[in-house]
């Protein structure tokens, strides 16, 4: 479990950043502080492998706070200038995003934070003594999701991540899509992206280079299209 921080003035940037956090397994929230001085002394009695810092900020600045950390924790730069990103590295910080930025844009950075893999999705099979399975954990969310193969539609992969689509939801996994191929009977879920698995009885119709499920469209790789083939007798 990667440990961070939050170091903001404004309070709604600490809602958005902890908002996209809590959808990734890997991290825990240690504390928030809504200015340089807080988080000094927040780190003064611990540790955390990595914070999320703003440049603009009453009485201390954040890259001036940056510089007075002797073994600073890995960070995030989050702001609306632009034009301290130089400065930025130049102090190694891990990533420089623009406010507003999206989930996509966060998992990119927090993929960089470590170059230590973070833990491991926990995946157990309820019942080892059956070879037919048809349930598993997943621990997303800060939460061990148990899942009914029956339930899950599709997945796709999300940089080091990946995305358990469910008939009522989603959960977004610290796991390669790679890992789930293994995991998932290859009679019941076939690969047919580089980034997408699919579940067969899920399948509505297939088009072209597209496969529809629950309305989704999903695209079919050139190197899959064989293994698609064969699903109709073509």
């Amino acid at each position: 479990m990667l440990k961070y921080i939050i170091i903001d003035d404004e309070p709604l940037a600490h809602e958005i950043i902890e908002e996209f956090c809590s959808m990734l397994p890997h991290v825990q929230l240690e504390e928030n502080c809504y200015n340089a001085m807080e988080a000094m002394q927040f780190l003064n009695e611990n540790t955390v492998d990595f914070m999320f810092l703003d440049i603009n900020m009453p009485k201390l600045r954040g890259l001036e706070f940056l510089k007075t950390l002797t073994k600073p924790p890995k960070t995030i730069i989050t702001t609306a200038y632009k034009e301290h990103a130089i400065e930025g590295f130049e102090l190694n910080v891990v990533d420089y995003i623009l406010k507003p930025f999206s989930f996509d844009r966060l998992v990119k950075a927090v993929n960089k934070v470590s170059d230590v893999q973070a833990p491991r999705t926990v995946i157990k099979e309820v019942s080892r003594s059956s070879e037919s399975s048809t349930r598993f954990f997943v621990k997303g969310d800060k939460k061990h999701h148990q899942i009914d193969l029956s339930d899950l539609l599709y997945i796709e992969a999300y940089g080091n991540y990946t995305k358990l689509f469910l008939k009522d939801g989603m959960i977004v996994s610290h796991e390669k899509i790679s890992h789930y191929e293994d995991l998932l009977n290859p009679s019941n879920f076939l690969r047919v992206h580089k980034s997408f698995i699919v579940a067969i009885d899920k399948i509505k119709f297939i088009e072209g280079n597209r496969i529809l499920i629950n309305e989704q469209k999903i695209p079919i790789g050139q190197t899959y299209k064989s293994s698609i083939n064969k699903l109709y007798g073509s």
